[in-house]
C-alpha cells in the first residue's frame, strides 16, 4: 500500500520522486506533506506548523515580512506546479495552506490553544469555502487564483481566532 496521493501526479504523471526532487515543486508540496494519499490540505497546514513557531520567535515586523514573502513568492510556486503538473490546483500543491496558516495566525498570540483553534479555523473555512472564497476558488485562475481563497480563509480564520480570544474562549 503506497503513502502517496498516486504512483504518477497530475496530468503530466510526475512521480513522487520527481516532485520531491525538483526544488519548486518540493516547496508547492509543502516539503512532501502534498504527496499524502489522504487530506493533503491537512497535513500541508500541519507543515505549516513548525514554519509558524520559527517566525513566531520573531517579532510582528519579520513575521510580517516573511509571511509576506511567503504569501507573495508561493502565488509563483503555485503557478509553476499548476504548469508542470498540468493541472490547476492540485490538491497536492499544499503551499497555499502554508501561506494561509501564516496568515491565520499574523496577529494571534503565541500560545499552544491559539495554534489548535487558528488550525482547526483555517481547516474549517478552506474545506467548507464560505463566499467569497468559493467564488474566488471557482474564477480566479493560475498562482494567484491558487492562493487568493487560502489567504481569504487565513484572513477570516484569524479574524475569528481573535474574537474566540477576545471573548476568553481560547488563551
Amino acid at each position: 500500500m503506497s503513502i502517496f496521493l498516486n504512483t504518477q501526479l497530475g496530468k503530466n504523471r510526475l512521480t513522487p520522486k520527481q516532485i520531491l526532487s525538483d526544488p519548486v515543486l518540493f516547496l508547492a508540496f509543502g516539503f512532501g506533506s502534498g504527496l499524502a494519499k489522504k487530506a493533503p490540505g491537512t497535513l500541508g497546514t500541519l507543515a505549516a506548523v513548525p514554519v509558524y513557531w520559527l517566525f513566531a520567535q520573531t517579532n510582528i515586523f519579520v513575521y510580517s515580512l516573511l509571511t509576506v514573502a511567503v504569501t507573495i513568492t508561493g502565488i509563483w510556486i503555485c503557478g509553476i506546479a499548476a504548469e508542470k503538473l498540468g493541472e490547476h490546483d492540485f490538491g497536492g500543491i499544499v503551499w497555499d495552506e502554508i501561506a494561509g496558516y501564516l496568515i491565520t495566525m499574523w496577529l494571534v498570540p503565541f500560545t499552544w490553544q491559539a495554534m489548535v483553534i487558528g488550525f482547526l479555523l483555517f481547516r474549517v473555512f478552506d474545506i467548507i469555502k464560505p463566499w467569497p472564497i468559493k467564488w474566488v476558488d471557482q474564477r480566479v485562475e493560475g498562482g494567484f487564483g491558487i492562493m487568493l481563497d487560502d489567504v481569504l480563509a487565513g484572513v477570516f480564520a484569524g479574524i475569528l481566532a481573535l474574537l474566540f480570544i477576545d471573548l476568553g474562549w481560547v488563551n
